[in-house]
């Protein structure tokens, strides 16, 4: 089933993060208030997704590099020199992550914090791939890996939402509301360092200990600080939400100003700008012409801008091309295709043929394929010869381009 025609509650990634209905969570909390939620209300934990052992790897044998690692000390991020090295003969770059000085600096207290899993760890990427999906709003995902006692970040407050997802350990969160609410990504915390110092030493909204499989949501603007526990390190997992704004919406809008003839032309010859008595008509004349752009302008538009950098800020579902271009050969029709996770298209019926468009490309197919490109678009898995509108050679010959051009992934090899 497509993305746009899934109810709130067929959403199973944002399930795992929210201890209440998603419905109500969208209705009641989103980019409203805190939540948190506890083991017991979640239908799982989130060890399947990283856990103490994935860090290890990523340190000790993945050649991660900054700014895909970085350490940060009682509220002060350290320099990379400080963990990172030369990956030796053959991989001579120097900010690679050197283990022996990350266990050095993460023994004085350190926290390490991998950014960008969903990039790196194969779960991740498929756990984000769902979340963005579901959410519509583009996801990152960062690890926090605190020794026992150890604070990493002085309070302060993110440009996006978050989930914090407690896999290991535990940490004490302190939650305050905002100074600023809802920042945009250029509004970062230290513009405001002072008022949300402040408000840090004041009674927190949320006072509370994360334990394993706990999840905590704040919206942007939500100022936080939190501090590991117990006598065990802490591993969370911070995904953060590109929140789609209707400041968003306005920049899209205004992109589209050069359809307007009356803002395309040119000031007055000579005019000073800096003396408000000759620019006041200029002004009132640009308002004037704005207003009535907007009036006319159509939502269609500007949706179809802001769709587009939705698909250019997420990633589909990876293709193996080895694996891919093997199955290929052996496609028939009992072979079983479906529409490539996360990947967004539109379906337009031009004449006799019919083209899919998405972010990166448009193909053209003979117009006797819609009918099977649209039940792949919004429906499950199928076999090749049950494609609906072809016959039996037809649908081979469509699946097979489908899987060609990246459109469409046999089941079988779909990285794990």
């Amino acid at each position: 089933m497509a993305a746009a025609e899934r109810g709130p509650e067929s959403r199973p990634a944002l399930s795992r993060c929210i201890g209440i209905p998603a419905q109500r969570f969208a209705d009641e909390v989103w980019a409203r208030s805190a939540l948190l939620s506890r083991a017991h209300e979640l239908p799982s934990g989130f060890d399947d997704l990283f856990g103490a052992d994935a860090v290890d790897e990523l340190v000790t044998r993945r050649g991660v590099r900054t700014p895909f690692i970085r350490m940060a000390r009682d509220g002060t991020v350290l320099p990379a020199a400080a963990y990172t090295g030369s990956g030796g003969y053959g991989a001579e770059v120097g900010d690679q992550v050197a283990s022996d000085r990350v266990f050095e600096r993460f023994a004085e207290g350190a926290t390490i914090v991998l950014q960008g899993l969903h990039r790196l760890w194969p779960p991740i990427i498929d756990f984000t791939r769902r979340l963005a999906d579901e959410l519509r709003h583009p996801v990152q995902v960062n690890a926090y890996v605190t020794p026992p006692s150890a604070q990493g970040f002085d309070p302060h407050y993110d440009t996006h939402d978050v989930f914090v997802l407690q896999v290991s350990g535990e940490k004490h969160w302190r939650i305050h509301a905002p100074v600023h609410p809802d920042p945009l990504a250029s509004e970062p915390w230290s513009g405001h360092a002072g008022e949300v110092a402040e408000a840090a030493l004041g009674e927190p909204v949320v006072d509370a200990v994360l334990r394993p499989g706990d999840a905590l949501y704040l919206p942007r603007g939500w100022i936080h600080s939190a501090t590991a526990g117990g006598d065990a390190t802490s591993v969370h997992l911070t995904v953060g939400i590109s929140t789609t704004t209707r400041a968003d919406v306005v920049s899209a809008l205004v992109a589209r100003i050069d359809e307007s003839e009356r803002l395309r032309a040119s000031l007055p010859l000579g005019i000073d700008v800096a003396d408000p008595a000759q620019f006041a008509e200029v002004f009132r004349e640009t308002v004037e012409a704005l207003t009535e752009f907007i009036g006319a302008a159509d939502a269609a538009g500007t949706a179809d801008a802001l769709a587009r950098r939705f698909e250019r800020d997420i990633r589909p579902e990876p293709v193996a091309p080895l694996a891919t271009l093997a199955a290929m050969t052996r496609l028939d029709g009992s072979s079983t295709v479906r529409w490539r996770d996360a990947l967004h298209a539109r379906v337009e019926r031009d004449g006799d043929r019919v083209r899919i468009v998405t972010q990166a490309k448009t193909l053209s197919l003979p117009a006797e394929a819609e009918e099977a490109v649209r039940r792949l678009v919004a429906g499950d898995p199928i076999a090749v010869g049950e494609l609906p509108g072809l016959d039996s050679e037809s649908a081979v010959v469509v699946a097979r381009r489908l899987v060609r051009e990246g459109f469409a992934v046999t089941p079988a090899v779909t990285p794990a």
